[in-house]
Parts: C-alpha cells; sequence; structure tokens
C-alpha cells in the first residue's frame, strides 16, 4: 500500500465546485485553497473559466471545467463549441459527459463521434469522459470505456456528482480492467474523506474530483 503525503495526494484531486448557486467569492476562495494546498486543477463551471485562469496565473494549478454539463444531452457541435471556447479562455482540462442516451440506446458510432468532436476542438487540451456509472449496466460501462478509448480522450470519468450515485471501488476496477494502461481513470461524486479517496486510487483511479478537497488531505501530515 503506498504511503501518501499530504502533497503527493493533493496533485491527484481536482479541486471541485460545480454548484449551480457558486458566487464569485466562492470561486476565488477555491482558486486559493487550490493554491494553497498545491491540487492538480480546480473544476468549474465554463462562465468560472477566465476567472480561474487570472487567479491561477503564474501558477501549477490547472484549469478544468465541464462541457455538456451535467445531463450529456447537448448536441454534439455545442459540447465542441463550448469545449473551444474553454480552451481559448484557459482551461486545460475539459470534462465533458457522455450522452447518456445514446449509451443506454446502445448507439455506440454516435457515442464515439460525439467524444471525438470534443477531443478534436479541445486540440492540446486533456478531455475526461464522464460515464455517468450510476445509470449504466457493467456491460455498458465497458463498452462505453472502449469507445472513449477509440475516440481519443484521455479519462474515463464515473461521475457528474448530479446523479443518482457516485463513484464506487467496484466500478473504478472494471473500468481499469476494461482501459488497463491505455487510458486513465478520474473517480468522482461522493468522495468526501482520505478513506474514500485512498480506496479509489487504490482500485486503479489516477485522479480524485472532489468538493472536499481540503478535508481529504487534513487527514494527512506534510
Amino acid at each position: 500500500m503506498k504511503q501518501w503525503t499530504k502533497a503527493a495526494l493533493a496533485k491527484t484531486i481536482d479541486h471541485t465546485l460545480l454548484k449551480a448557486v457558486a458566487t464569485e467569492r466562492q470561486v476565488k476562495e477555491l482558486c486559493v485553497e487550490a493554491r494553497t494546498y498545491g491540487f492538480f486543477s480546480v473544476c468549474v463551471n465554463p462562465c468560472w473559466v477566465p476567472l480561474c485562469a487570472k487567479e491561477l496565473s503564474g501558477s501549477p494549478v490547472a484549469v478544468c471545467t465541464v462541457v455538456g454539463f451535467p445531463l450529456g444531452a447537448n448536441l454534439t457541435e455545442i459540447k465542441a463549441e463550448e469545449a473551444r471556447r474553454a480552451v481559448a479562455q484557459g482551461a486545460a482540462e475539459i470534462d465533458m459527459v457522455i450522452n447518456v442516451g445514446a449509451v443506454k440506446a446502445g448507439d455506440w458510432r454516435f457515442v464515439e463521434q460525439d467524444i471525438r468532436g470534443v477531443v478534436e476542438a479541445s486540440g492540446k487540451a486533456l478531455v475526461k469522459v464522464i460515464i455517468e456509472t450510476c445509470y449504466l449496466t457493467d456491460e455498458e460501462k465497458v463498452k462505453a470505456s472502449e469507445t472513449i478509448l477509440r475516440a481519443g480522450a484521455q479519462f474515463v470519468k464515473t461521475s457528474t456528482g448530479f446523479g443518482t450515485g457516485g463513484a464506487t471501488v467496484e466500478d473504478i476496477k472494471l473500468i481499469r480492467k476494461t482501459v488497463g494502461e491505455k487510458c486513465r481513470i478520474k473517480a468522482s461524486g461522493g468522495i468526501r474523506s482520505y478513506h474514500d479517496a485512498l480506496q479509489m486510487l487504490e482500485a486503479g483511479a489516477d485522479r480524485i474530483g472532489a468538493s472536499s478537497g481540503v478535508a481529504i488531505v487534513a487527514e494527512l501530515p506534510e
């Protein structure tokens, strides 16, 4: 079992604030916390990307934003344009929501095209694809992960945090078995403690998406 330090664990965390009621003051506080604790990124709604890029200028903390969030049901061209504008405004990472309805219908060609459209629009920015595991069967989780690989995205992400459930150890293990080392995994949704985060990382996650980043790292020594 890996022994984590506060700094090492912080580097796995996307410090997240995606609530509809988030204010400018709260977003600025998020950026201060990200700088202070050394989180990998802040993950915010698209309207906050310019502000976060300004607040985090000169720091190693990346700006991450969401696309087609939280339902994934936007037109592909809208998702692509949303990603393109976010990157132009300073986002280094794009967390897009898969078209869940298309997944449930088994329309894998459309799902792949939808993801690829965002990947191409994102340029050099890293793309994570949220598959919203709470709505999928294990077979659909596997097929979605395989489709993400084909479409050229870099991460499979479990959840938006707005569905009926979040990340589970079982889902992380299933996704890791499916993608091997060809793709990275972001566990998100319901991760509120060091114990939660550690379980996900040990199961195979590379990144943690959490609004409780400060509480998670506070349990560890420097």
